[in-house]
């Protein structure tokens, strides 16, 4: 038998081994129970999320030989015949390449010939998008008032360029992105079947390169198997993939909420000469500043951010010691620094700047701090003063470290006596 990549072998054949999507699954699940399952489903997202196998598995569902039934057994011919694309009753086409009026108008002349084996003859048309404006005027008709015993199953990564009256007659399901902990736990799954050796931080590498698509993951792991076998760590997910290490990202964050600019270009100077792509490196730094802002703001430690238990430890640590307006400011520099990288010549120069100007701008005081120090050193000073008058009474003196003059030389209010005095200078210049 000849080797069939991970991404087929390990695809849901039934409702319950689909990641991700429950919001779908349970929708369809109480059509089927209840028979009120449409003539017409889209299916809307990103790549790799789903939308292709659920409307297989649909399509079991409606023609297994119980049907329609959301329990149906996969291993029975009728539905092993429509998980290999030979089912005559199910017709998998192409929307890219059958994209014009003639092939819509053999559809729609097929379309009223009963089914073969099943209970109805589905059509599942992929990437419909592609579809002509003048072949959805032809389908308009059959898809509004289809045969009973017809139904269309629509997939599309692109659900802008579908006509809105094509949009009209059809159930639409839009997929998510699936989570980064799902994935791994997906993965971790699978490499348990096939007896594969994985790290997790290689499992959470993956999962992250793969941007909500498991599809995208899962061939990832294919080719990791391919060039290291079957015992895989972390190291050889980045090298491979060229990402970067959650560590090196927890390294910029240090440097940049420290100010170490000697840090940042060492570190970018690195990711450069090993081949790292920055692009990424800046849109992992925003992820990892929205999950701090969360964390700033957030009195339940427990919230949902899509990591690891141990990386939300790193959040949670990091974000007790700024301020969350802070980390607003560094979030809307680093997405600058993101636009102006793709179009630039030299990537690593963006990078460098603009990491800088995020330095600085973690270091600088908002209004609301200084309001809150200005608040903190107005009550000190009152305090001073009652206790100036209790002293006067007793005739005893004021100790050194109480005085006023001790506090104004804190660093916090130095910082914003200097930053004041530069702007008047230059006012007054």
């Amino acid at each position: 038998m000849s080797y069939q990549v991970l991404a087929r072998k390990w695809r849901p054949q039934i409702f319950s081994e689909v990641i991700g999507q429950n919001h779908v699954i349970q929708t369809l699940s109480n059509a089927i129970d209840t028979d009120r399952v449409a003539h017409a489903y889209l299916f809307v997202g990103p790549r790799g999320t789903g939308k292709t196998t659920l409307a297989r598995i649909l399509a079991k569902a409606l023609n297994c030989s119980n049907g329609p039934s959301k329990d149906f057994n996969p291993k029975e011919e009728i539905c092993i015949e429509i998980a290999e694309g030979r089912s005559i009753d199910v017709i998998e086409i192409d929307g890219a390449s059958n994209n014009g009026v003639d092939q819509v108008r053999d559809l729609r002349d097929n379309a009223k010939y009963a089914p073969t084996n099943g209970k109805y003859k589905i059509y599942i048309i992929d990437e419909v998008h592609m579809l002509s404006t003048a072949a959805f005027n032809a389908l308009l008709k059959t898809l509004e008032e289809p045969p009973p015993h017809v139904k269309f199953i629509f997939a599309t990564t692109d659900v802008h360029k579908v006509l809105p009256t094509i949009l009209s007659r059809c159930q639409r399901f839009d997929l998510r992105r699936i989570s980064i902990n799902d994935i791994v736990k997906s993965l971790r799954d699978g490499c348990d079947k096939e007896k594969i050796t994985i790290s997790d931080d290689a499992l959470y590498a993956i999962a992250k390169g793969a941007e909500g698509g498991l599809r995208d993951a899962v061939s990832s792991l294919d080719q990791l198997i391919s060039f290291k076998g079957k015992n895989i760590e972390e190291e050889d997910v980045l090298s491979v993939f060229g990402l970067v290490s959650k560590q090196i990202i927890d390294d910029l964050i240090e440097s940049i909420l420290q100010s170490d600019i000697t840090k940042i270009i060492d570190i970018i100077n690195d990711l450069d000469n090993g081949g790292k792509d920055l692009q990424r490196v800046v849109v992992e730094l925003i992820e990892s500043f929205r999950n701090i802002l969360i964390f700033c703001y957030s009195k339940d430690k427990n919230i949902n951010i899509d990591a690891s238990k141990e990386q939300q430890e790193i959040y949670i640590k990091q974000a007790s010691v700024v301020d969350g307006s802070r980390i607003i400011r560094i979030i809307d520099c680093l997405i600058d620094t993101d636009s102006k990288m793709r179009y630039a010549l030299s990537k690593k120069i963006i990078l460098e700047t603009g990491l800088i100007r995020c330095s600085r701008v973690s270091e600088t005081m908002s209004i609301n701090e200084l309001v809150a120090e200005l608040a903190e050193l107005k009550k000190k000073d009152s305090n001073l003063k009652i206790k100036k008058k209790i002293v006067k009474k007793t005739e005893e003196n004021v100790p050194k470290e109480n005085s006023l003059e001790q506090w104004y030389k804190r660093p916090s209010i130095e910082k914003i006596v200097k930053t004041f005095d530069g702007k008047i200078a230059d006012i007054e210049g």
